[in-house]
């Protein structure tokens, strides 16, 4: 159905409750591909020096705001029609290892993109002492839903320079690495069940995007923050093709000021994965 900018637009959602505790972290990091190694063991460890939580670990809390998207008046979407195309993230301080973190999301922006629409969800996320701790927008292309005459919103940019990266990072993920992943909070079936996957166009299986997000945000930590999430301040990224559960995750990276250019490639099939993306660090 149209979708209905008076109504939808700046709708706000019922807040979204989320409990941290050490296993959700830890099990967030190993979906992500945290392992045993020295420079990792911080992430899912929690003896001294304590746990420390991952950047992108900031896209778990307010997760749920894609489904609550479905309640909105003047957003009836078709669900099989829907797309994740795009992730923004704010950090604006570290979350509670244990502790209580509270959502708001709204319809921030609706783009007529012609072929879709791209609704763009904007989740903040606070403490218990209601201390902002992150800002998410998530980007939703909904195929079908375009040429309703809006706005088609600002150009993507974060294009790649035109030299050879400055870093390349090759990480290799796990043929379970998506079952993995589900346990942070996606269940969605297309990255568990091959006949679900089949039915919509894939030959098995694919890889969450925001786990793919999750591998680039960790080589972009190791190699320009010294592995220090204090330093890791915002990542935009848009969604470009699928990942395999099993193949290896190059992060093609280019220092510039103040932020980090990147891209992110299958090495197996040489698709591009992850465009238009940039971390901001200190």
């Amino acid at each position: 159905m149209p979708i209905n900018l008076e109504k939808a637009l700046g709708a706000e959602m019922p807040p979204i409750m989320y409990e941290c505790d050490q296993k959700k972290i830890i099990l967030y990091a190993l979906g992500v591909g945290a392992g045993p190694e020295e420079d990792d063991l911080k992430f899912v460890y929690e003896n001294p020096p304590g746990l420390s939580v991952l950047p992108s670990f900031g896209v778990i809390p307010p997760f749920p705001a894609l489904m609550s998207m479905f309640g909105v008046e003047g957003l009836e979407l078709n669900p099989v029609m829907i797309l994740h195309g795009e992730q923004y993230l704010e950090i604006h301080k570290q979350p509670p290892v244990i502790g209580k973190l509270s959502t708001v999301p709204k319809v921030a922006n609706i783009y007529d993109k012609v072929k879709g629409a791209l609704i763009e969800l904007e989740c903040t996320t606070t403490d218990e002492a209601g201390d902002l701790i992150y800002r998410n927008v998530f980007g939703i292309f909904a195929r079908g839903e375009g040429g309703f005459g809006g706005e088609k919103g600002p150009a993507a940019g974060n294009e790649p320079p035109e030299r050879e990266p400055d870093s390349v990072v090759e990480m290799k993920t796990l043929p379970q690495q998506a079952l993995l992943y589900a346990l942070s909070g996606d269940p969605n079936p297309l990255h568990r069940d091959p006949n679900f996957a089949k039915m919509a166009g894939y030959e098995k299986p694919i890889l969450h995007g925001l786990c793919t997000f999750g591998f680039a945000c960790r080589a972009i930590l190791k190699t320009y923050c010294d592995n220090d999430p204090l330093r890791f301040k915002s990542v935009k990224v848009r969604f470009s093709r699928h990942v395999f559960p099993g193949e290896t995750i190059v992060t093609e990276m280019w220092k510039e000021e103040g932020k980090v250019v990147f891209q992110v490639k299958t090495k197996e099939r040489g698709e591009v994965a992850i465009s238009n993306a940039a971390a901001e660090i200190t």
